[in-house]
């Protein structure tokens, strides 16, 4: 089971859309699929049509008093299922740091579902918190969505930072650019710098569309409700690429 966390420093970068998107692509391929949506705003459960509750809230998840497997919905996807949020995740820093070794928690928490499913994407906050480290701890990969903006480049350079000076090398770091406006030349120049100076991006670009935005009003994965376009061989070829770099890691 790999663990493929969604994550950013920033928010508004496209983390939802961008883990919706690549788990239905990853399930479409017939692997076994699971979302656990983490943000209290609860974006990817109200994609997949799915009440954001858990049954004494982030509390009681972390005790282990509600097993994951049995919190688990199906969405209306072959291969693909939601753990959802719950408004009581705003909370999930204090409640991890109630626990002794904090940061180990949320892999504790996965490891029974190690034979269940052949990926989690994990639908992380904007953030770096106590929650962030036990988001890195349990994951295999961060997939970092990234504005071609000078804010976005600098969560950037921050997350690179973090990782560094706290040894979290096992880590994988694939960013790669969201929410793309090819008409606006800083978007342009912005790419084209980045993707000579950091041979981690990945080369498929996200673009900035209303196909994407639809998403909200349709509630499902971009590829459920478009054949083709743009957008959806996006995702198509981000997820193609996501696999080839995973398997190219020693």
């Amino acid at each position: 089971m790999k663990v493929l966390a969604v994550y950013s420093i920033k928010g508004g970068v496209g983390k939802t859309s961008s883990a919706v998107n690549l788990a239905y692509c990853c399930a479409r391929s017939g692997f076994r699929t699971l979302v656990w949506d983490l943000d209290p705003q609860a974006a990817s459960s109200y994609y997949f049509r799915v009440k954001p509750k858990i049954k004494g809230g982030s509390k009681n998840l972390v005790a282990g008093k509600c097993p994951l497997d049995d919190l688990i919905k199906g969405t209306d996807f072959e291969h693909l299922d939601l753990l959802p949020a719950d408004f009581s995740f705003r909370n999930l820093d204090l409640v991890l740091d109630s626990k002794k070794k904090p940061t180990a928690q949320l892999k504790k928490l996965l490891n029974p579902l190690v034979n269940d499913y052949d990926f989690v994407f994990l639908d992380c906050p904007p953030n770096i918190s106590l929650l962030s480290e036990a988001i890195f701890a349990a994951s295999d990969v961060l997939l970092s969505p990234i504005i071609p903006t000078t804010l976005s480049l600098r969560t950037m350079e921050q997350l690179n930072n973090f990782i560094t000076e706290n040894a979290l090398e096992k880590i994988q770091l694939l960013p790669f650019f969201s929410m793309v406006d090819r008409r606006k030349k800083m978007h342009k120049a912005i790419m084209l710098d980045l993707f000579a100076k950091h041979t981690e991006l990945l080369n498929t670009v996200i673009p900035y569309a209303s196909d994407i935005e639809r998403m909200g009003l349709e509630r499902k994965p971009l590829g459920a409700y478009l054949n083709r376009g743009n957008s959806v061989t996006a995702y198509q070829t981000l997820w193609q690429e996501v696999l080839t770099r995973i398997q190219l890691r020693p």
